[in-house]
């Protein structure tokens, strides 16, 4: 029987002497790297940001959110509550929201009421060539567009016109027609302050104006 050769129990001895190696550099290498537990974001979890705005909210101020909106420069303004916004896709005919402003006349038939021009130059100035965005809730019988004009600063159009004394809350049909609810308490303060119409004398509101003088030709 021929004895093992030295060189087969060497051959053992070397691999297991690599293997103890091999296993405490691993060791070693596990020590010196530190420990990420906890550390890293699964691929599928974004980080956290702010939330994104919500579709339909309300602008600043508190004004009622709307159904839709429309941007665009306001490149005529009829009178004190009526506009057009030259919008992507055309000319908008637009009738602000929750006012009603003095009538501008009409011919013979249909004579304007006092303050009417004031009431026109005064929207002129927030919004003639101003590009803007209108807060839409639906629109009427004559394709216009009843919006809120939102000013760049965030403020409603509408609610100036009213704070101005140069627009009524537009109270007919009991509130038929009021979407901003701050409407008649704006009203109030510029009429104790006297500020624009109300420094007339018996102010009419222009839904009546239109029923009484327009239709019953009473025009006091």
């Amino acid at each position: 029987m021929r004895g093992k050769s030295p060189l087969g129990g060497g051959s053992k001895l070397t691999a297991l002497v690599v293997a103890l190696i091999l296993a405490a550099a691993g060791a070693i290498v596990n020590w010196l790297q530190p420990s990420r537990q906890g550390d890293e974001r699964p691929a599928d979890r974004p980080v956290a940001s702010a939330a994104p705005g919500r579709a339909g909210a309300a602008p600043a101020g508190g004004v009622p959110a709307g159904r839709y909106t429309l941007s665009g420069m306001i490149v005529n303004v009829a009178d004190g509550d009526t506009v057009t916004l030259r919008a992507a896709d055309g000319q908008r005919r637009i009738r602000m929201d929750s006012i009603d402003a003095p009538e501008e006349g009409h011919g013979a038939d249909q004579p304007g009421q006092p303050y009417a021009e004031a009431a026109r130059q005064h929207l002129a100035g927030l919004v003639a060539g101003k590009t803007l965005t209108a807060q839409c809730y639906l629109q009427d019988q004559y394709g216009r567009d009843v919006c809120a004009l939102i000013l760049e600063d965030g403020r409603s159009a509408n609610r100036l016109q009213v704070e101005a004394g140069y627009a009524w809350a537009y109270t007919a049909r009991q509130g038929e027609y009021l979407n901003d609810k701050a409407m008649p308490d704006l009203q109030r303060q510029a009429k104790a302050a006297g500020r624009g119409l109300w420094a007339g004398r018996n102010p009419m509101q222009p839904w009546k104006w239109r029923y009484d003088c327009w239709r019953q030709r009473q025009c006091g």
